[in-house]
């Protein structure tokens, strides 16, 4: 018996040092692809981008301008939606909620003859609602969020054409009946020597709350612990319904927000606002890294997938190239982000 015991000891595999941990190059690519992809895109805008007198035009300021404008409301959007996809939830009903509240912001200012102020705080109370029913009819009832985002997706719009009669509702600006205050008009304007959007500016503001959150409190780590382990976490005492309410709450505020600033930006209001918006930031939220399993994701990296995108198809318009072409690469950017997701989990041995 004792010199079985002396043999073991001295084996090999058991006096040998334990292995070192191994880097996986392909855990590294997907942990920062939204910041890679970013610079690749960057680099090809500059290659393929068409030249006016020598100038490279994806690079001049008015043009990088419109970029971060025009994803400004789905980039609000999509940090909302990282908070839900962290949890390994979804929500489908995002575009809808904009749309809808454009179209309350309109109709408050210009027929109900409401301020500013109380506008956008009732239009955002009611993007927080919304949020809150959603959630707490997915957690309560045990229902897949894909199902009651896809009503409530359904359910906003329906309210927005009922709310508007289906009429683009316009905004002008003054101080009489049925005029919207002037201050409202600034959604639409540049600063910075009419270089910056103030759009754009929202977006940066929300997107630094948004990271501290999420980085830096409690609730942060109760919704990554929730979307990582939600059983775990609940072992652990995290509330887990109420996180979930909560980021639902987050996104309905986040569509709310960008509702406001779209009816800003464009001066009226409809029912069709906000389309395919849901699809958008969903993709920008997975090219930014987040995990649709759950667990893992970064405010950082909805950003830079965000403004990817963004770039991605000024420089297919700026070569002319069809809108159909452009929802193909989009597609195929989105397939790839997923597969590298799904190839590091297997790796490590998470599942599926």
């Amino acid at each position: 018996m004792s010199d079985q015991k002396i043999s073991v000891v001295a084996s090999p595999a058991a006096s040998s040092p334990p292995a070192k941990h191994r880097v996986d190059p392909l855990a590294i690519i997907v942990r920062f692809q939204s910041l890679i992809g970013l610079v690749l895109v960057a680099i090809g805008g500059v290659i393929f981008s068409p030249r006016r007198h020598g100038e490279i035009l994806f690079l001049n300021p008015d043009n990088i301008a419109n970029i971060v404008r025009a994803v400004s409301e789905t980039g609000i959007i999509a940090i909302g939606m990282t908070f839900v996809i962290i949890t390994a939830g979804i929500d489908l009903s995002v575009g809808a909620v904009l749309g809808l509240s454009a179209v309350v912001t309109a109709t408050m200012m210009i027929s109900g003859g409401f301020g500013l102020i109380a506008t956008i705080l009732a239009v955002l109370a009611m993007g927080i609602v919304f949020g809150i029913v959603q959630g707490t009819i997915s957690t309560r009832f045990r229902l897949e969020p894909f199902i009651v985002t896809l009503a409530g997706l359904q359910a906003a719009r329906g309210l927005a054409l009922i709310v508007s009669g289906n009429q683009y509702i316009n905004i002008s600006y003054g101080d009489g009946p049925g005029l919207a205050p002037p201050v409202f008009a600034v959604l639409g304007e540049r600063l910075f020597d009419n270089t910056v959007p103030v759009a754009t500016i929202v977006f940066i503001i929300f997107a630094a709350i948004a990271t501290l959150v999420l980085n830096t409190t409690r609730f942060g780590r109760y919704v990554y612990a929730v979307g990582g382990n939600e059983r775990a976490a609940r072992i652990s005492g995290v509330p887990v319904s109420m996180v979930k309410i909560s980021v639902y709450a987050i996104t309905g505020f986040a569509s709310a927000l960008a509702g406001i600033v779209h009816a800003g930006q464009f001066n009226f209001g409809s029912a069709n606002d906000g389309m395919g918006y849901e699809l958008t930031a969903i993709a920008a939220v997975v090219i930014g890294g987040t995990s649709l399993f759950g667990g893992a994701g970064s405010m950082v990296g909805t950003v830079a997938g965000t403004i990817m995108l963004g770039a991605l198809a000024n420089i297919l318009q700026l070569n002319n190239i069809t809108p159909a072409t452009q929802l193909l690469a989009t597609a195929a950017i989105i397939v790839l982000a997923a597969v590298l997701q799904s190839l590091v989990r297997r790796r490590e041995g998470l599942g599926r």
